[in-house]
This record gives structure tokens, sequence and C-alpha cells, in this order.
């Protein structure tokens, strides 16, 4: 847990000036109950020898209680705004480190478990130094307690110390307890996301196939989980707060029958014992510290999960530009997930389909193309240099992606296009136009209310437009190499024609990988890679590549044939421009 307390401590500094003023109404409190039964034991005095000060110790002691009502209020009101701050600086932190991981951060973490650790759980941690602050500052009343009772009776101090180490140990058990059960109930919910934002991602399948009820009952799978862990977490309270309950009273009697003793022997005075009563409850006020201690335990369960993330390496990107050249790809020796000892070289300006069944590999050399993932072993080039030694503006300018269910990101749509372009420019607008001209996306975008400048959420789309606008994104962006991983699935025959006659004609210059799916986008390709099992089992044209029954099957098993009819050969594979898909 070291490095989760490192991370709550740093959490502390980031709370912004709330915490100083937490901080000070935390002490000014605590010194003001401290002074208080000081204030109330001469007033009793007072009151009891007839004394004329009466009125000013009266006065006094309402004074007290007022401050130490100031400073509740005005700690509360500072404890929600710094730790709403503290919050702030670690989700930005956070989620600027989990995009920097970017794809690699979601093969380990699922959706539903990064949204609890960057939601509910930083929220927990920026709670922490409310919890820290609050309670180290009961250890100043206990402190003070434990001095004002040596100067009246160092025999009452001494009793008192005996309670506060038995009480010490209580606490100390109990945030080692809290703070591993707190772990198993975050995991839990973490657990019961995941399946939830699964579910929610297919709620049309679900829906069609009716299986609501199951579908529920298996996103509250971990819930006799979850509530198993909630039940040891009220144990362990009860457990604690039983134990502190039972020490505080025994340690008050004790205190008060060695003060009342000492009373007898006319070494106390009925002021100081009742001042002595009162510093007691002060001291033994540290049994009070289990909230506190709870909601640290619970912070400190929250950082460990939070440091996971920040443990993942984020990509690392290097300093040079990319050099005058075609938009030749080069794998080397690359291996990475089901891909093993791949060796290619995708020529500059080419028109490439990449093939397969199921689970051969298709998207994830699509990745390894644009560096959406390192390779395991080998390496990787661009026009002769390897992509992690490009910067990530030279990536960026010059690979392109395109994806079958593209997210659209920004507040317009033209931000959605232009996405990491730059702050918007004459030049920029243009460049966003001709890219929508090219997707077939400018006439639908121009018939929106405000055109370009028209709200996402105000801007519905159908399955088809919305690729258009993610084909139009890549092709903004992706100067040298365009990377289509199934992007025209949705398009209808003409859309789909008109795009691959822009692939070919006015982005006919960029180099193409396309995952393809249908004969016809493999046929229109200048080459055709051919992934089985891992591994490229040829590297060809689709002609050539066609005489295997092998690869004919890829087709006939894809689905993608029309039912009832034989499979497609070449002499039927429309006449679309390089670059379908």
């Amino acid at each position: 847990m070291r490095a989760a307390d490192r991370l709550v401590k740093r959490t502390i500094r980031h709370s912004g000036p709330w915490l100083y003023v937490l901080a000070f109404t935390s002490v000014a409190g605590a010194l003001m109950e401290l002074a208080l039964p000081f204030v109330l034991g001469r007033t009793v005095d007072s009151l009891v020898a007839a004394d004329s000060a009466s009125p000013v110790w009266l006065g006094t002691c309402a004074a007290v209680v007022l401050l130490i009502a100031a400073c509740e209020v005005f700690g509360v009101w500072a404890s929600g705004s710094g730790g709403a701050r503290a919050t702030q600086w670690l989700r930005l932190r956070l989620l600027r480190h989990v995009l920097g991981v970017g794809p690699a951060m979601t093969r380990r973490f699922p959706e539903g478990e990064l949204v609890t650790r960057l939601g509910v759980n930083a929220e927990e941690v920026g709670r922490g130094p409310e919890s820290i602050v609050t309670g180290a500052t009961l250890v100043i009343p206990t402190a003070g307690g434990v001095v004002a009772l040596v100067l009246i009776d160092p025999w009452l101090a001494l009793t008192l110390l005996a309670g506060l180490t038995l009480i010490g140990l209580v606490l100390r058990a109990f945030l080692r307890t809290t703070t591993s059960i707190a772990g198993d109930y975050q995991s839990a919910q973490g657990d019961i996301a995941t399946r939830l934002v699964d579910a929610l991602a297919g709620a049309r399948t679900i829906a069609a196939a009716g299986t609501e009820d199951r579908e529920r009952a298996r996103v509250l799978t971990a819930l006799p989980r979850l509530r198993l862990h909630a039940m040891e977490m009220w144990r362990a309270n009860a457990r604690a707060g039983v134990r502190a309950g039972a020490v505080v009273p025994l340690l008050e009697v004790a205190v008060l029958g060695v003060g009342g003793l000492r009373l007898a022997a006319g070494d106390l005075s009925a002021g100081e014992l009742y001042a002595a009563a009162r510093y007691v409850v002060l001291g033994a006020g540290l049994g009070a510290a289990l909230g506190h201690v709870s909601r640290l335990g619970r912070a400190r369960a929250a950082a460990g999960r939070l440091v996971e993330l920040a443990e993942e390496p984020q990509t690392a990107y290097g300093a040079l530009p990319l050099p005058a050249g075609p938009g030749a790809l080069e794998l080397r020796g690359v291996t990475a997930g089901v891909l093993t000892g791949i060796d290619l070289v995708v020529p500059g300006g080419s028109s490439v389909a990449v093939v397969g069944r199921s689970g051969a590999g298709k998207s994830l050399l699509a990745a390894l193309a644009g560096r959406l993932v390192d390779p395991d072993a080998g390496q990787v080039s661009l026009d002769g240099v390897p992509l992690p030694e490009l910067s990530s503006e030279a990536l960026g300018e010059a690979v392109g992606y395109a994806f079958e269910r593209p997210v659209l990101i920004g507040e317009t749509v033209a931000d959605a296009v232009g996405l990491g372009l730059g702050d918007p420019t004459e030049a920029m607008e243009i460049t966003v136009r001709a890219a929508a001209r090219a997707a077939c996306a400018d006439d639908f975008v121009r018939r929106l209310p405000l055109g370009y400048g028209t709200p996402l959420e105000e801007a519905p789309m159908s399955g088809g437009e919305r690729q258009r606008i993610g084909l139009a994104r890549a092709f903004a962006h992706g100067r040298r190499l365009l990377v289509l991983d199934d992007a025209t699935s949705s398009l209808d025959t003409v859309t789909e024609h008109r795009v691959s006659r822009a692939l070919a004609g006015e982005l006919g210059g960029r180099t193409r990988l396309i995952v393809a799916h249908r004969v016809a986008t493999a046929a229109a390709a200048d080459r055709v890679i051919w992934l089985d099992g891992g591994r490229v089992r040829a590297y060809d044209t689709h002609t050539t590549l066609w005489r295997d029954p092998g690869y004919r099957a890829v087709f006939q098993v894809s689905g993608h044939d029309r039912a009832g009819l034989p499979p497609l050969d070449e002499s039927l594979s429309s006449p679309l421009g390089a670059g379908a898909s």
C-alpha cells in the first residue's frame, strides 16, 4: 500500500487553499474545545463562590461555544470544496494518463472498470485529505487533555494514557481491516459497472432477443459479493465501535474514580474535578476517529486501484519528423497478440486489402500499422522510420484511421471531422470540407440546421452517416497512410462506390490498408494480405489468390456471399475503385 499512501499524500497537496482553511478551522475548533472545560471549570468555581467575575466567565463560555460552531460551519464548507478540488486534479491527471496509454489500457481494464475507478474511486481518494486533516486534529484535544490532566493531577493523566493506548491499537487494526474490505467492495462495484456498460452497449440486441431478465441477472451476478463485503465492512465498524465504546466509558469511570479519591483527599477542588471530567471526554475523543479512519481506509483502497492505472506505461513518442516519402509501410518480425512473425512491405501509394477469418488478426494488424498498439516483438516502419521514433504530431498527420463504428468526439460536426488538426482556421475549414466531400458527407452535413457548426447532440445520424463522418476524419488526417477497418460496412452501394472512386482518385496517392470482408473490396485492391491463424498465408493479387479454395472459403464462411447463390468469383466483383471497403 505504499504507492497508494503516496498517492493520497500527493492528493492532499492539490486540495488548494481550502485545505488550509480546513486545517485552520479544525485546529481552532480543537483548541476551543480544549479551552471549553477550563472555562467551564472556572465558571463553576466562580458561581459556587459567588464571585463577581461570574458574568465574565459566562460570557467567555458563550464566546467559546460560538467559535466552536463557526469552526464547524467553515470546516464543512472547506472540506467539501477541498475534496472537490482534489478529486478534480486526480481525475484530470488519471484521464490524461489513461488517454496517453491508449487502447492498451482497455485491453487490461474494461470500460466499466475504468469508469468506476475514475469516478467513484477518485472521489473517495479526494476525500482522503479531509479525513487525514480532520482526524489528525483529534490528536490536539487528546494531547491537550493529557497535558491538562498532568497539570491538574499526574495520576489522572497516567490513567488516561493507559486507555488511549488501547484505543490506538483498536484504530490501527480497524484501518488495516477496513482498507482490505473496502478494496474487495470496490472491486465488486467495478465488476457490476463493467457488466452494465456491456449490457448498455448491446441494449438493442438484448431487446430484440427478449433476454432482459437474463441480462439483468448477469449484470447483478456480483451483487451477492458486493453485499458480502458491505456486511463485512459493517461488522468491522461494529466490532471497532464496540471495542472503542467499551474502552471510553471504562476510561472515564477510571479517571473519575481516581479523581474522586483525590478530591476526598483534598488534592482536587470541585471545579478541577469537573474540568478533569471534561478533559477525559476530550482525551478519549480519539475513539470518535472511527469514522475518519473508515474513510481513510476506503481512500487507501481506492488509491491502490488508481495506482494500477497510473502504472500502465504511456505510449512514448520520439522527436523525429516524417521524411519525404510515398507512405511505404514495412513490418519486420512483428509479433503481437495472435499475430506471429509478420514480415510485410506495403508499397507507398498502393491499396492493400487484409482478409482472413474471424480471429485471424486483421484488426490487430491495422492497429499496428498506425501505432494504436505496439508489437511485442519486431518493428513497424513508415517510409523507413520506426513508428516509435516519430513524434506524436508527425504520426498524427501521417496516419488516418476509420472504423466500423466510429465514435464522434467534439462539440460540432466540424470538430468531429477536424479532431486533432488544431485550432479552427480557414485552412482547417477547407481541409474539413474537402475531406467530407471525399467521404460523401458534405451533402447531408449541409442540410443540418447549422451545417458544419451543428452541435453533435443536435445532429442525429444513421450508421452510414456516422461512418461517412468517420471516413472524413480519416481523410483529413491521413496524409500518407489511410487505415480503414471495415469502415464502409454501413454504406449503401452507391455511396460506397463514390467513396471508392475518391480513394482511387483524389486520395489515390496515399497508401491504403483496408480490412476487407467483401469479395469486391479485395478484388479492387492492388494486393491482398491473407491472414490465417495469426500468420501471413499469402500476399498477392486477388486474382491469383482466388484460385486457392481456402481463400475463396474465407468469404463464404464470412457470410457476405448472397444466401442460396454460388460463391462469387472475380468476374462478379463490382469494378469499384481501389480502396473500397
